[in-house]
């Protein structure tokens, strides 16, 4: 009984140790395939940054930007009079600095989201007629953006959102979702769109995916979802019938009511220094104040957030606005338990705009969702604004400005 015991033993653990042998070589024989994340999670690595677009010298600018003022060439407006704007919220946490593509912006609102960490919403239309722009990191939707969004009829670009219409733990002046849905937004959540999405021609083009190492260090998965300009342009005209006119034939520029704009002022006519400081919250202030210094010879503003010079990545350039408008409005904190903030930009409020190196204070009014926020000086004229990329911030009433 033992001797057949250790005998079938032996027997039973030889065959094991051979069985075990010829699976490695035969493992060993093929290439090993690494793991890949869904086409919609993609990580894909990081390319090339981004080039400035380069304008041949000898084609002239003559084409007017109805957002901004800037002068384009005649092949640039062909591209963008094919679109309606992009509206995408871009955020500001610490980790997800820098930003990709807000440099190329016609125009950037700012607003704190939560917790004193402010979001941005980039309106990209002439800015970014020349070149494929990677946005990021794109974010969810809040109310208060929406406003903005309409003055544009935009197509509106977000991760997810605060509150849809059935959602009982979201204030119901903080369900962004609910909003969209109802005010007819032309939406391009994240969540509705593809990794990869087939052209007319049949060639394959990206809309949104995950890069996780796009600033080449380990961030939180919030922070890493990409868009490309070109792919949600395509996307929302062959997918959704959004160009320069809406489904039912209407322009998105039916109603827009451009600002006025001007040129800068002559170097020897501009302000000789100017530093403007402020922070939604004090108490953030460390981290996410902001500075702006006034560079006389481009005539623009340099921004430093949390101390520091704040850059886009693809063209490793700081941030420099031609005009920052600080558009004081009425903040209610924490509404409820998910910490929502609410802005009241309908209506009307003080401003503070900077341009030139110089200081105006004037009022701002928007009298209703759709309407052009407009601003006027203290005699009520409206305002001229140099031409060249605005960055409005919307601060609690009261905020400290030190200028």
């Amino acid at each position: 009984m033992n001797g057949n015991f250790f005998k079938l033993t032996f027997i039973g653990i030889s065959v094991y140790l051979i069985s075990t042998g010829l699976s490695y070589a035969a493992f060993s024989a093929f290439p090993q395939q690494k793991q890949t994340e869904l086409p919609t999670l993609s990580s894909p690595s990081p390319g090339p940054k981004q080039k400035h677009f380069v304008i041949d010298p000898s084609i002239p600018r003559t084409e007017e930007c109805p957002i901004n003022g800037m002068f384009y060439t005649k092949q640039e407006k062909e591209a963008w009079s094919k679109r309606r704007p992009l509206a995408v919220m871009i955020e500001n946490h610490e980790e997800s600095r820098p930003q990709s593509g807000l440099y190329h912006a016609d125009v950037v609102y700012e607003a704190v989201a939560e917790g004193g960490i402010t979001r941005f919403l980039g309106i990209f239309y002439c800015g970014a007629s020349g070149q494929n722009l990677m946005l990021a990191p794109v974010r969810s939707a809040r109310m208060y953006y929406l406003p903005w969004v309409l003055e544009y009829d935009a197509l509106y670009n977000h991760v997810g959102g605060a509150g849809k219409c059935d959602d009982p733990t979201v204030d119901e002046r903080a369900k962004a979702l609910c909003a969209i849905d109802k005010w007819k937004i032309k939406d391009l959540d994240q969540f509705g769109l593809p990794y990869k999405q087939q052209d007319v021609d049949g060639s394959r083009y990206s809309v949104c995916y995950r890069n996780t190492e796009r600033l080449g260090r380990p961030v939180a998965w919030e922070h890493t979802m990409v868009c490309e300009t070109e792919g949600l342009w395509k996307f929302a005209a062959q997918m959704r019938k959004w160009t320069n006119v809406d489904e039912k034939g209407v322009p998105w520029d039916k109603d827009f009511v451009s600002w006025k704009f001007k040129d800068g002022l002559k170097e020897a006519s501009r302000g000789e220094s100017q530093v403007i400081t402020y922070s939604a919250w004090a108490s953030m202030a460390e981290k996410y104040g902001v500075r702006w210094e006034y560079d006389r010879q481009t005539n623009s503003y340099k921004r430093f957030t949390g101390g520091v010079p704040h850059k886009d990545l693809e063209v490793d350039e700081q941030l420099s606005p031609k005009v920052v408008i600080l558009q004081f409005a009425k903040y209610t904190p924490s509404v409820d338990q998910h910490a929502h903030v609410l802005y009241e930009n309908i209506g009307k409020g003080d401003a503070l705009i900077f341009q030139d190196g110089k200081t105006i204070k004037g009022v701002w009014s928007k009298p209703n969702r759709n309407a052009r926020t407009r601003f006027v000086d203290a005699k009520g004229k409206e305002i001229e604004f140099t031409r060249g990329q605005l960055w409005i911030d919307m601060l609690p009433i009261g905020t400290e400005v030190v200028y």
